[in-house]
Protein backbone atom coordinates (compact mmCIF):
# COMPACT_ATOMS: atom_id res chain seq x y z
CA UNK A 1 0.00 0.00 0.00
CA UNK A 2 1.68 3.15 -1.12
CA UNK A 3 2.79 5.43 1.74
CA UNK A 4 1.79 9.44 2.01
CA UNK A 5 5.04 10.80 3.06
CA UNK A 6 8.52 9.49 2.68
CA UNK A 7 11.96 11.29 4.46
CA UNK A 8 14.97 9.76 3.12
CA UNK A 9 18.75 9.73 3.25
CA UNK A 10 18.81 11.11 6.31
CA UNK A 11 22.27 11.99 7.80
CA UNK A 12 21.27 10.57 11.09
CA UNK A 13 17.84 9.14 12.45
CA UNK A 14 17.39 8.82 16.09
CA UNK A 15 14.45 6.10 16.35
CA UNK A 16 14.50 5.67 20.04
CA UNK A 17 12.49 2.45 20.68
CA UNK A 18 10.85 0.65 23.26
CA UNK A 19 10.50 -1.02 25.16
CA UNK A 20 9.94 1.88 27.61
CA UNK A 21 10.30 3.71 30.14
CA UNK A 22 14.27 3.02 29.75
CA UNK A 23 16.56 2.41 32.48
CA UNK A 24 20.19 2.23 33.80
CA UNK A 25 22.62 1.21 31.05
CA UNK A 26 19.30 1.26 28.42
CA UNK A 27 18.48 5.28 29.12
CA UNK A 28 21.47 6.27 26.80
CA UNK A 29 21.69 2.65 24.87
CA UNK A 30 20.94 4.00 21.20
CA UNK A 31 22.56 4.76 18.34
CA UNK A 32 21.55 6.44 14.79
CA UNK A 33 20.38 4.82 11.49
CA UNK A 34 22.93 6.25 8.89
CA UNK A 35 21.06 7.22 5.77
CA UNK A 36 17.80 6.64 7.58
CA UNK A 37 14.51 7.29 6.45
CA UNK A 38 10.57 7.44 7.61
CA UNK A 39 7.56 6.51 6.14
CA UNK A 40 4.39 7.42 7.03
CA UNK A 41 0.55 6.57 6.12
CA UNK A 42 -1.22 10.05 7.27
CA UNK A 43 -0.24 10.53 10.78
CA UNK A 44 1.31 6.66 11.24
CA UNK A 45 4.33 5.18 11.15
CA UNK A 46 5.04 3.01 8.50
CA UNK A 47 8.85 2.19 8.44
CA UNK A 48 11.68 3.46 10.01
CA UNK A 49 15.28 2.28 9.27
CA UNK A 50 17.82 2.76 6.74
CA UNK A 51 16.64 4.33 3.36
CA UNK A 52 17.37 0.94 1.38
CA UNK A 53 15.04 -0.63 4.36
CA UNK A 54 12.28 1.82 3.95
CA UNK A 55 12.48 1.71 0.60
CA UNK A 56 12.07 -1.95 -0.25
CA UNK A 57 8.95 -1.93 2.50
CA UNK A 58 6.61 0.48 1.31
CA UNK A 59 4.77 1.38 -2.13
CA UNK A 60 4.78 5.04 -3.77
CA UNK A 61 2.14 5.89 -6.16
CA UNK A 62 1.65 9.48 -7.63
CA UNK A 63 0.16 11.12 -4.15
CA UNK A 64 3.25 10.22 -2.10
CA UNK A 65 5.81 13.16 -0.95
CA UNK A 66 9.08 11.87 -1.16
CA UNK A 67 11.80 14.21 0.65
CA UNK A 68 15.57 14.27 0.49
CA UNK A 69 16.83 14.55 4.21
CA UNK A 70 20.67 14.92 3.20
CA UNK A 71 22.44 17.21 5.25
CA UNK A 72 19.24 16.75 8.23
CA UNK A 73 18.85 14.47 11.17
CA UNK A 74 15.59 13.44 12.76
CA UNK A 75 14.53 12.39 16.16
CA UNK A 76 11.06 11.81 17.94
CA UNK A 77 9.08 14.62 18.52
CA UNK A 78 9.65 16.23 22.17
CA UNK A 79 7.26 15.37 25.13
CA UNK A 80 7.63 18.06 27.64
CA UNK A 81 5.82 16.08 30.50
CA UNK A 82 5.44 19.47 33.50
CA UNK A 83 4.41 22.30 32.67
CA UNK A 84 2.66 25.72 34.11
CA UNK A 85 2.12 26.48 30.92
CA UNK A 86 -1.95 28.37 31.68
CA UNK A 87 -1.47 31.22 33.43
CA UNK A 88 -2.07 35.15 33.40
CA UNK A 89 0.18 37.80 34.66
CA UNK A 90 3.55 38.66 34.30
CA UNK A 91 6.23 38.31 37.02
CA UNK A 92 9.80 39.32 35.37
CA UNK A 93 9.76 41.92 38.28
CA UNK A 94 10.10 38.87 40.28
CA UNK A 95 13.50 38.36 37.76
CA UNK A 96 15.01 41.27 38.91
CA UNK A 97 15.29 40.71 42.29
CA UNK A 98 16.27 37.37 41.89
CA UNK A 99 18.85 38.26 40.09
CA UNK A 100 19.50 40.91 43.45
CA UNK A 101 19.75 38.11 45.57
CA UNK A 102 16.51 37.19 46.73
CA UNK A 103 15.58 33.29 47.49
CA UNK A 104 12.22 31.85 46.29
CA UNK A 105 10.78 32.20 50.03
CA UNK A 106 11.81 35.79 50.38
CA UNK A 107 10.26 36.60 47.27
CA UNK A 108 6.73 34.59 48.07
CA UNK A 109 6.93 36.11 51.80
CA UNK A 110 6.44 39.63 49.89
CA UNK A 111 3.57 38.79 48.03
CA UNK A 112 5.03 37.55 44.67
CA UNK A 113 5.70 33.73 43.35
CA UNK A 114 2.72 31.65 42.81
CA UNK A 115 0.16 33.67 44.71
CA UNK A 116 1.13 36.74 41.90
CA UNK A 117 0.08 35.05 39.13
CA UNK A 118 -3.55 33.20 41.20
CA UNK A 119 -4.23 36.69 41.67
CA UNK A 120 -4.00 37.72 37.57
CA UNK A 121 -5.43 34.06 36.58
CA UNK A 122 -8.22 34.87 39.02
CA UNK A 123 -8.90 37.64 37.04
CA UNK A 124 -8.42 36.54 33.73
CA UNK A 125 -11.06 35.03 31.60
CA UNK A 126 -11.59 32.07 29.37
CA UNK A 127 -10.48 33.46 26.45
CA UNK A 128 -7.89 35.41 27.62
CA UNK A 129 -6.15 32.63 29.22
CA UNK A 130 -6.71 30.59 25.64
CA UNK A 131 -5.30 33.60 24.24
CA UNK A 132 -1.91 33.66 26.29
CA UNK A 133 -1.62 30.50 26.36
CA UNK A 134 -1.83 29.54 22.47
CA UNK A 135 1.27 32.00 22.39
CA UNK A 136 3.53 30.28 24.89
CA UNK A 137 2.47 26.70 22.72
CA UNK A 138 3.51 28.40 19.91
CA UNK A 139 6.84 29.03 21.43
CA UNK A 140 7.20 25.73 22.41
CA UNK A 141 6.17 23.73 19.45
CA UNK A 142 9.08 26.02 17.37
CA UNK A 143 11.20 24.17 19.78
CA UNK A 144 10.35 20.68 18.83
CA UNK A 145 7.21 19.82 21.61
CA UNK A 146 5.20 17.73 19.85
CA UNK A 147 3.23 16.30 23.14
CA UNK A 148 2.94 18.57 26.52
CA UNK A 149 1.33 18.28 30.52
CA UNK A 150 -0.40 21.45 31.25
CA UNK A 151 -1.13 22.06 34.57
CA UNK A 152 -3.96 23.89 36.88
CA UNK A 153 -2.41 25.43 39.95
CA UNK A 154 -2.81 29.38 39.40
CA UNK A 155 -6.67 29.51 40.69
CA UNK A 156 -6.73 27.76 44.02
CA UNK A 157 -10.87 28.05 43.77
CA UNK A 158 -12.63 25.16 42.17
CA UNK A 159 -14.07 28.01 39.41
CA UNK A 160 -10.62 29.35 38.71
CA UNK A 161 -9.10 25.67 38.51
CA UNK A 162 -12.13 24.28 35.88
CA UNK A 163 -11.20 26.81 33.76
CA UNK A 164 -8.27 26.46 33.42
CA UNK A 165 -8.50 22.64 32.44
CA UNK A 166 -11.36 24.27 30.54
CA UNK A 167 -8.76 26.08 28.89
CA UNK A 168 -6.55 23.09 27.92
CA UNK A 169 -9.72 21.43 26.68
CA UNK A 170 -9.84 23.55 24.30
CA UNK A 171 -6.57 24.02 23.25
CA UNK A 172 -5.71 20.77 22.57
CA UNK A 173 -8.55 21.70 19.45
CA UNK A 174 -6.96 25.00 18.54
CA UNK A 175 -3.46 23.63 17.83
CA UNK A 176 -1.13 21.12 17.20
CA UNK A 177 0.30 20.38 20.32
CA UNK A 178 -1.45 17.46 22.33
CA UNK A 179 -1.96 18.68 26.16
CA UNK A 180 -2.35 16.06 28.69
CA UNK A 181 -4.25 17.91 31.60
CA UNK A 182 -3.42 17.50 35.06
CA UNK A 183 -4.73 19.23 38.04
CA UNK A 184 -3.10 20.69 40.84
CA UNK A 185 -5.45 22.58 43.44
CA UNK A 186 -2.65 21.98 46.25
CA UNK A 187 -0.24 24.20 44.54
CA UNK A 188 0.17 26.43 47.15
CA UNK A 189 -2.57 28.08 49.95
CA UNK A 190 -4.32 30.92 48.47
CA UNK A 191 -4.65 34.21 50.99
CA UNK A 192 -8.07 33.81 52.27
CA UNK A 193 -6.78 30.48 53.21
CA UNK A 194 -3.76 31.41 55.31
CA UNK A 195 -3.83 29.79 58.99
CA UNK A 196 -6.42 27.60 57.76
CA UNK A 197 -4.60 25.40 55.81
CA UNK A 198 -6.32 21.97 56.70
CA UNK A 199 -9.06 23.78 55.98
CA UNK A 200 -7.85 24.08 52.54
CA UNK A 201 -6.94 21.08 51.76
CA UNK A 202 -10.56 19.53 52.80
CA UNK A 203 -11.69 22.14 49.95
CA UNK A 204 -9.43 20.14 47.35
CA UNK A 205 -10.54 16.92 48.08
CA UNK A 206 -14.29 17.05 49.11
CA UNK A 207 -14.99 20.01 46.43
CA UNK A 208 -12.31 20.83 43.60
CA UNK A 209 -11.12 17.55 43.33
CA UNK A 210 -14.57 15.85 42.42
CA UNK A 211 -15.40 18.89 40.22
CA UNK A 212 -12.32 19.22 38.57
CA UNK A 213 -11.84 15.28 37.42
CA UNK A 214 -14.20 15.22 34.46
CA UNK A 215 -11.25 17.66 32.64
CA UNK A 216 -8.29 16.66 34.02
CA UNK A 217 -6.59 13.22 33.16
CA UNK A 218 -3.84 13.86 36.48
CA UNK A 219 -4.15 15.46 40.08
CA UNK A 220 -0.43 16.65 41.08
CA UNK A 221 0.24 18.13 44.72
CA UNK A 222 3.15 20.51 45.81
CA UNK A 223 4.75 18.43 48.47
CA UNK A 224 7.45 20.04 49.71
CA UNK A 225 8.41 22.39 52.71
CA UNK A 226 6.31 25.29 53.20
CA UNK A 227 3.57 23.80 50.99
CA UNK A 228 1.62 20.73 51.47
CA UNK A 229 2.98 17.96 54.11
CA UNK A 230 3.60 14.32 53.09
CA UNK A 231 0.18 13.50 55.04
CA UNK A 232 -1.37 16.05 52.83
CA UNK A 233 -0.28 15.42 49.95
CA UNK A 234 -1.05 11.64 50.23
CA UNK A 235 -4.99 12.27 51.19
CA UNK A 236 -5.23 14.64 47.71
CA UNK A 237 -3.69 12.54 45.69
CA UNK A 238 -5.72 9.47 46.86
CA UNK A 239 -8.81 11.38 46.57
CA UNK A 240 -7.97 12.01 42.61
CA UNK A 241 -7.70 8.31 41.89
CA UNK A 242 -11.03 7.95 43.40
CA UNK A 243 -12.21 10.62 41.78
CA UNK A 244 -10.66 9.03 38.32
CA UNK A 245 -7.57 10.77 37.88
CA UNK A 246 -3.90 9.47 37.99
CA UNK A 247 -1.60 10.26 40.51
CA UNK A 248 1.98 12.75 39.77
CA UNK A 249 3.70 14.81 41.94
CA UNK A 250 6.02 17.79 42.92
CA UNK A 251 8.74 16.41 45.32
CA UNK A 252 11.79 17.08 46.83
CA UNK A 253 12.43 20.36 45.40
CA UNK A 254 13.52 22.61 48.38
CA UNK A 255 14.27 20.43 51.01
CA UNK A 256 13.82 15.99 51.47
CA UNK A 257 10.29 16.39 51.93
CA UNK A 258 9.07 12.95 51.66
CA UNK A 259 7.80 13.50 48.45
CA UNK A 260 9.03 10.09 46.85
CA UNK A 261 7.96 8.50 49.44
CA UNK A 262 4.45 9.49 48.41
CA UNK A 263 4.81 9.06 45.02
CA UNK A 264 5.75 5.54 45.45
CA UNK A 265 2.78 4.80 48.46
CA UNK A 266 0.33 6.53 45.66
CA UNK A 267 1.40 4.47 42.69
CA UNK A 268 2.42 7.83 41.19
CA UNK A 269 3.57 7.82 37.45
CA UNK A 270 6.02 10.79 37.44
CA UNK A 271 7.78 12.56 40.76
CA UNK A 272 9.22 15.65 39.52
CA UNK A 273 11.98 18.44 40.70
CA UNK A 274 13.94 15.76 43.15
CA UNK A 275 16.22 18.21 43.54
CA UNK A 276 16.98 17.44 47.01
CA UNK A 277 15.57 13.47 46.95
CA UNK A 278 18.15 11.37 49.13
CA UNK A 279 19.01 7.73 49.05
CA UNK A 280 15.83 7.02 50.57
CA UNK A 281 14.12 8.20 48.32
CA UNK A 282 15.52 7.51 45.30
CA UNK A 283 15.31 3.66 46.58
CA UNK A 284 11.47 4.22 46.75
CA UNK A 285 11.28 5.52 43.29
CA UNK A 286 12.99 2.30 41.80
CA UNK A 287 11.50 0.23 43.89
CA UNK A 288 7.73 2.04 42.65
CA UNK A 289 8.73 1.90 39.20
CA UNK A 290 8.11 5.77 39.08
CA UNK A 291 9.49 8.13 36.66
CA UNK A 292 11.67 10.80 38.02
CA UNK A 293 11.01 13.59 36.05
CA UNK A 294 13.89 16.20 36.16
CA UNK A 295 13.53 19.77 35.64
CA UNK A 296 16.93 21.64 35.10
CA UNK A 297 15.29 24.77 33.12
CA UNK A 298 13.70 25.67 37.02
CA UNK A 299 16.79 24.55 39.09
CA UNK A 300 18.73 27.10 37.07
CA UNK A 301 16.33 29.90 36.40
CA UNK A 302 15.38 29.90 40.31
CA UNK A 303 19.36 29.83 40.99
CA UNK A 304 18.89 26.98 43.30
CA UNK A 305 22.79 25.83 43.74
CA UNK A 306 22.06 22.49 42.59
CA UNK A 307 20.01 20.14 39.90
CA UNK A 308 18.43 16.97 40.59
CA UNK A 309 21.17 13.65 41.10
CA UNK A 310 20.17 12.61 37.45
CA UNK A 311 23.71 10.24 37.58
CA UNK A 312 22.45 8.55 40.93
CA UNK A 313 18.77 7.79 39.58
CA UNK A 314 19.80 6.34 36.46
CA UNK A 315 22.38 4.22 38.03
CA UNK A 316 19.63 3.30 40.59
CA UNK A 317 17.52 1.68 37.82
CA UNK A 318 15.19 4.80 38.15
CA UNK A 319 13.57 6.10 35.01
CA UNK A 320 14.49 9.43 33.91
CA UNK A 321 12.90 12.32 32.11
CA UNK A 322 13.36 15.66 31.36
CA UNK A 323 10.98 18.97 31.11
CA UNK A 324 10.60 22.38 31.08
CA UNK A 325 8.88 23.37 33.77
CA UNK A 326 7.56 26.42 31.64
CA UNK A 327 5.92 29.28 34.29
CA UNK A 328 5.96 32.39 34.70
CA UNK A 329 8.10 32.57 38.16
CA UNK A 330 10.65 30.04 37.48
CA UNK A 331 10.74 28.51 34.06
CA UNK A 332 11.69 31.02 31.34
CA UNK A 333 12.76 28.74 28.79
CA UNK A 334 10.21 27.02 25.96
CA UNK A 335 12.97 24.84 24.82
CA UNK A 336 13.44 21.30 25.22
CA UNK A 337 16.66 21.16 23.77
CA UNK A 338 17.73 24.27 26.16
CA UNK A 339 16.69 21.37 29.32
CA UNK A 340 18.84 18.64 27.36
CA UNK A 341 21.84 21.10 27.25
CA UNK A 342 21.59 21.70 30.83
CA UNK A 343 21.09 17.81 31.14
CA UNK A 344 24.30 16.94 29.91
CA UNK A 345 26.67 19.93 30.69
CA UNK A 346 25.51 20.61 34.49
CA UNK A 347 24.26 17.33 35.37
CA UNK A 348 26.50 14.62 33.30
CA UNK A 349 23.85 13.36 31.09
CA UNK A 350 25.21 12.18 27.70
CA UNK A 351 23.27 13.45 24.60
CA UNK A 352 21.81 9.84 24.15
CA UNK A 353 20.38 10.09 28.19
CA UNK A 354 19.29 13.07 27.25
CA UNK A 355 17.19 12.36 24.01
CA UNK A 356 15.98 9.42 25.59
CA UNK A 357 14.39 11.37 28.57
CA UNK A 358 12.86 14.01 26.40
CA UNK A 359 11.04 11.11 24.09
CA UNK A 360 10.03 8.16 24.92
CA UNK A 361 10.61 8.38 28.80
CA UNK A 362 8.77 11.29 29.35
CA UNK A 363 6.31 9.87 26.59
CA UNK A 364 6.39 7.08 29.37
CA UNK A 365 5.96 10.07 32.24
CA UNK A 366 2.81 10.66 30.71
CA UNK A 367 1.27 6.99 30.06
CA UNK A 368 1.50 7.61 26.22
CA UNK A 369 4.36 5.75 25.74
CA UNK A 370 2.42 3.20 23.30
CA UNK A 371 1.78 6.07 20.83
CA UNK A 372 4.36 8.51 21.17
CA UNK A 373 7.91 9.20 21.77
CA UNK A 374 9.83 6.93 19.40
CA UNK A 375 9.69 6.66 15.72
CA UNK A 376 8.63 3.40 15.07
CA UNK A 377 5.79 1.57 13.21
CA UNK A 378 2.33 2.19 14.42
CA UNK A 379 2.88 5.18 16.59
CA UNK A 380 2.12 8.87 15.25
CA UNK A 381 4.89 10.57 13.01
CA UNK A 382 5.76 13.36 15.64
CA UNK A 383 9.34 14.24 14.99
CA UNK A 384 11.52 17.04 14.98
CA UNK A 385 14.11 17.19 11.41
CA UNK A 386 17.16 19.02 12.87
CA UNK A 387 19.76 20.82 10.81
CA UNK A 388 23.35 18.24 10.76
CA UNK A 389 24.18 16.06 13.08
CA UNK A 390 21.01 15.69 16.37
CA UNK A 391 23.51 16.64 18.87
CA UNK A 392 23.38 19.93 17.00
CA UNK A 393 20.56 20.49 19.60
CA UNK A 394 22.61 21.03 22.38
CA UNK A 395 23.58 24.22 20.42
CA UNK A 396 21.81 26.95 22.79
CA UNK A 397 20.37 30.45 21.10
CA UNK A 398 21.43 28.79 17.78
CA UNK A 399 19.03 27.80 15.70
CA UNK A 400 19.29 23.80 14.77
CA UNK A 401 15.65 23.04 14.40
CA UNK A 402 14.61 22.50 10.45
CA UNK A 403 11.05 21.29 11.07
CA UNK A 404 8.73 19.68 13.53
CA UNK A 405 5.86 17.11 12.03
CA UNK A 406 2.84 16.66 14.28
CA UNK A 407 0.89 13.66 13.03
CA UNK A 408 2.33 13.74 10.06
CA UNK A 409 2.00 17.03 9.42
CA UNK A 410 5.07 19.70 8.92
CA UNK A 411 3.55 22.37 11.31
Amino acid sequence: MPVTLLIEHLDQLYTVPGPSPRVGARQGDIVPILDGAVACDGPTVVAAGTTAQVRSQIGLDDNTTVLDGRGKSMVPGFVDPHTHVVFAGDRRDELRRRLAGADYAEIAAAGGGILSTVRATRQASEDELVSQTATRLAEMLRQGTTTAEAKSGYGLDTATEVRMLQVVGRLNTLQPIELAATFIGAHEVPPEFRGRQTDYVRLVIDEMTPAAAPYAEWCDVFCDRGFFTPEESRAILEAGVHAGMKPRIHADELASSGGSQVAAAVGARSADHLVRIDASGIESLRSAGVVATILPCAAFHLKLGQFAPARALIAAGVPVALATDVNPGGGFSPSMPFAMALACFAMNLTFEEALVASTINAAASLDRQDRIGSLEPGKQFDAVLVHGPAVNLLRVNATPIAGVYKKGVLC
